[in-house]
């Protein structure tokens, strides 16, 4: 199967669709909650999509276009094509390509696209002289499923913080996850059991920051395939369980520079940051409520954000401890020398959230903003007086306050676009609203016979 008009990565995936028995492709993209979509097409249809790109109804996807302008064109990226490691043994192979969204009047790149959304922020990036390396740790969830195949809140270990078998049933299922993922490409550095009961983190290698996008959605696919395998549900809900900790995901920032080097490490600090770490740094902290909105977007998502539950809540950055919202991990290379924003969790987006992160920090470089001091103490155990004299602000308590700090923020609003962030906006307060007219069992618990 050879074309002339084809890129050499575009006939290596058309060469290896043929190896591999592939007889069906799914064409991935995502709205923008960052909900997985994707058309199937039949594998002799790669080359045409490749060529002419495959098109659908965009008003059926969320927060993208209006009725009277839906058609919409998928154009896949030959670097994302991978088997999906789910299938049987016997069966033909099916593959995904992840892919960018165009608009079909202007035949320009769709700005209502994350993935577009994303790039643009690379680019910015790019024109500052900056190359954008990322990795998240994404955490999530074990359930038991009931009778019916529902999904139920029961945990099937008992496990804590690094424990081994027996207590941690759940390890030969992130063995098998970490096989689907290894399959799909990814480096594996980790896997561990979480604090809380049935809760699990793997972490996979750093990379640039459009791939760590791509690969945190294809992860939440693979974990959720795979542990339905195993008669398990998988979620990345932020607090699926009260009164223990919930998921999050911590993420990893620094930037290289054209040559190669960590443009964040300077070994003459105290810290080993550079100024332009120390100014992306402020950056991130000076938008942290409006980011809060995109890395925190759900209801639940304000549930793990509290006090107690080792979720960080305070604005601020430390070199010792994780009750800050940015640490300054230990680094054992100058090529290591990196941020951890420690809010976002694994409901997100990751092409919105990691998007606003990175023009809040290049804000911050450009306007040079000055970094505050770290805070070395454990702000947990600060009362209100003192968090004031330090000058510790809180990020938003619920979703209503961060979709407002949103709307006010026009670095972050900006980041989004002109389609995304009204979307967004429209899509979360109405959540919202939903929330607040809701009654709740624990209120009916509460209250219905005592009042």
């Amino acid at each position: 199967m050879t074309s002339g008009n084809l890129s050499e990565t575009e006939q290596a995936v058309l060469d290896e669709i043929e190896e591999q028995d592939v007889d069906f492709l799914r064409l991935q993209f995502t709205d923008i909650l960052g909900t997985v979509k994707n058309v199937s097409v039949p594998a002799r249809q790669a080359e045409k999509a490749f060529t002419e790109g495959i098109y659908f109804d965009g008003s059926s996807i969320e927060g993208f276009v209006r009725i009277q302008e839906s058609d919409m064109r998928l154009k896949p990226d030959p670097e994302t094509f991978a088997v999906l490691p789910w299938r049987q043994k016997e069966e033909s192979a099916a593959a995904r390509m992840i892919c960018d969204v165009y608009d079909t009047t202007t035949g320009e790149p769709f700005e209502g696209d994350p993935r577009r959304v994303l790039k643009n922020a690379l680019d910015r990036a790019e024109e500052m002289g900056y190359m954008v390396n990322a990795a998240p740790e994404p955490e999530f969830f074990l359930f038991e499923e009931d009778e019916d195949g529902r999904a139920t809140t029961k945990t099937n270990d008992a496990g804590g913080y690094f424990d081994l078998a027996p207590k941690d049933l759940a390890s030969d299922v992130r063995r098998d996850i970490i096989y689907g993922l290894e399959e799909m490409g990814f480096e594996v550095e980790a896997s561990h059991h979480e604090v809380a009961e049935g809760q699990h983190e793997i972490n996979f290698t750093y990379d640039d920051a459009l791939t760590t996008a791509d690969n945190v959605g294809t992860f939440r696919t693979v974990v959720r395939a795979i542990a339905a395998q195993h008669d398990l549900h998988a979620t990345f809900m932020p607090k699926p369980i009260p009164r223990i900790n919930g998921s999050g995901m911590h993420t990893h920032l620094s930037l290289f520079t054209e040559d190669g080097e960590n443009a964040f490490h300077d070994e003459d600090d105290e810290f080993n940051l550079s100024d332009e770490a120390h100014a992306f740094t402020a950056g991130i902290l000076e938008h942290a409520p409006a980011i809060t909105a995109i890395a925190n977007p759900t209801v639940n998502s304000y549930k793990r954000l509290v006090p107690g539950y080792e979720a960080p809540v305070y604005v601020a950055w430390s070199d010792r401890n994780r009750s800050a919202l940015i640490r300054k991990p230990a680094a054992r290379t100058p090529a290591a020398s990196r941020v951890e924003l420690r809010s976002p969790d694994p409901s997100c987006n990751p092409y919105l959230a990691l998007a606003v992160m990175i023009h809040a920090g290049l804000d911050g470089i450009e306007n040079d903003l000055e970094c505050p001091d770290p805070v070395r103490e454990n702000i947990y155990e600060f009362d209100e007086a003192k968090r004031d004299e330090y000058g510790i602000d809180t990020l938003p308590s619920n979703l209503g306050e961060a979709v407002e700090a949103l709307e006010e923020d026009e670095v972050i609003y900006d980041a989004l676009g002109d389609h995304v962030a009204p979307k967004f906006i429209e899509a979360k307060e109405q959540e919202f609203e939903d929330y607040l007219v809701d009654v709740s069992d624990w209120e009916l618990d509460r209250y219905l016979e005592t009042f």
